[in-house]
């Protein structure tokens, strides 16, 4: 297990890992609240309002595993699954979808943790870049194929797929990128 790296060493303000634990949970809970809402995009893709919601989702991980190390990681983990399952159930939400968020976020947030992990001493974007690589592919299509295979057309589950992936980068990208600017103005 890694030691946590002080978040005033790394030049950020110091946000507990406590405090990050509660705006992940916070995260994959307004993400699994919209997941149903799609924007359509101008050529191809149905973004989910939920996925604008989720791209913190990876960052947040990320200084989690900072802050806090493996073990706020994992808690965090539990306490969003813990969260999103009984809001979900007490919001009426469609036991399918209940089924593919938490097995989506299981599956994705523990692999992007396992391969973060695995790279602890490479630089900061090797970890970010690798672990997402790995888990924002197989978060987006399991929890797309699991809550709309069958409800839905090939065509529009590719559209809600390739829109995902696409929109967690870009977001996560940029999330990544203030960090780094914050971190580099600070030195």
């Amino acid at each position: 297990m890694n030691a946590p790296v002080s978040p005033t060493a790394l030049g950020k303000p110091a946000l507990t890992p406590t405090v990050l634990i509660v705006l992940y949970a916070l995260s994959i809970l307004l993400a699994n609240v919209t997941l149903n809402k799609f924007i359509p995009l101008p050529v191809f893709g149905l973004l989910s309002v939920g996925t604008i919601f989720f791209a913190a989702v990876f960052t947040l991980r990320d200084r989690i595993h900072r802050a806090g190390g493996l073990r706020a990681v994992y808690i965090a983990i539990a306490l969003a699954l813990l969260v999103n399952t009984v809001a979900a159930a007490l919001l009426d939400t469609p036991l399918r979808f209940i089924g593919a968020s938490f097995l989506a976020i299981l599956v994705g947030e523990l692999a992007d943790t396992a391969v973060y992990q695995r790279l602890i001493h490479r630089s900061w974007w090797t970890r970010v870049l690798t672990s997402n690589a790995v888990s924002v592919p197989l978060d987006s299509i399991l929890f797309t194929l699991l809550a709309f295979y069958g409800d839905m057309s090939t065509r529009d589950i590719l559209q809600i797929i390739f829109a995902d992936i696409v929109a967690k980068y870009v977001i996560a990208a940029l999330f990544a990128f203030r960090a780094r600017q914050g971190a580099l103005q600070t030195a």
